[in-house]
């Protein structure tokens, strides 16, 4: 962003969080301070004539101020953005028509979303993850209203040639690399200057998104949060940890505020005891097992399911 008149640019300024918030404060700073207190001075044309040189007066996160308003003007973005995934997780009067049939969903948002995975094999990703859903949906109705792939962003000529290339195609999903649908994830607001896809490749993993695989044999299936004791099965978490608890005693809401844990030490515990499962091994006591069934028996006879071994035996980047 620069200003010919006033010959400020602003550094990364798709990243700041609330640019009218961030112009008002710094416009009182200027107020208080010359422009040269904050700013680095950028000269033009440094190697020609002195006349027609020009100073350019940048401000960035260099400045530590001004690093410290960013982070505050992301934090309070990200505790609006958390407040209203919340409102929609337990938002019972959602409706909405389904975008490829005519079958209509009220309550929880979580049954279209996992409808049109399982039926139509579209899925958006898991509902807990993402933030103004509504908006969401109506974006891509816009989209296939106005005869849009939703994938690679063509125009068809009528209704019936658009479903055909989307289902011909396996274009039934969206286009990744399309920022218009940033907002709509929760993983775009959780570090101050970072895409999700820089937030899941520091998580050692991989977008693989290559237009010439054969998508011809893959199905979704319907979205579902899995008990680490059994396989039963959940759409929404909230409903995944009342069953943990209720049938196995597992109180993953307890061992999160006695441990403080952030979110990605309880991705970590998570997945610590879900691999320690599957390997037929108690995580309390490490004992073995013939059986994960054997396994489960003995972590609730014993009273092992709130028993966790040392923060530095689970908490590992892997």
């Amino acid at each position: 962003l620069d200003s010919e008149h006033h010959k400020l640019v602003i550094a990364d300024v798709k990243l700041i969080a609330d640019l009218p918030k961030y112009m008002l404060y710094w416009r009182g700073r200027f107020l208080e301070q010359p422009v040269t207190d904050f700013c680095s001075v950028i000269k033009t044309n440094s190697t020609g004539p002195v006349e027609k040189q020009e100073d350019y007066f940048l401000l960035c996160d260099v400045l530590p101020e001004d690093r410290i308003l960013r982070e505050r003007l992301q934090q309070k973005r990200l505790e609006e953005v958390l407040e209203q995934q919340q409102a929609e997780r337990d938002d019972s009067s959602f409706h909405h028509v389904c975008m490829f049939c005519s079958d209509e969903f009220t309550g929880n948002r979580s049954s279209l979303l996992n409808h049109m995975a399982r039926e139509h094999s579209f899925s958006i990703g898991l509902p807990d993850n993402i933030v103004y859903c509504k908006q969401f949906l109506e974006t891509l109705q816009n989209k296939l209203d106005n005869l849009q792939c939703l994938y690679c962003e063509k125009t068809f000529r009528d209704k019936t040639t658009l479903k055909d290339h989307m289902r011909k195609k396996a274009h039934r999903r969206i286009n990744a690399s399309n920022h218009e649908y940033d907002r709509f994830y929760v993983i775009n607001y959780l570090e101050l200057g970072k895409t999700w896809e820089e937030v899941q490749s520091e998580d050692d993993r991989e977008l693989v998104d290559d237009e010439d695989d054969d998508w011809s044999d893959w199905q979704a299936h319907p979205v579902s949060a899995v008990c680490l004791f059994c396989d039963h099965q959940s759409e929404t978490m909230d409903q995944i940890y009342t069953h943990m608890k209720e049938a196995h005693g597992f109180d993953l809401h307890k061992l999160r505020t006695e441990l403080n844990l952030r979110f990605y030490q309880q991705v970590k515990l998570v997945n610590f005891i879900r691999r320690q499962i599957h390997q037929s091994r108690c995580y309390g006591c490490q004992e073995k097992f013939e059986s994960r069934e054997d396994t489960v028996r003995h972590i609730v006879a014993d009273g092992h399911v709130m028993k966790l071994p040392d923060v530095s035996t689970w908490n590992q980047p892997q």
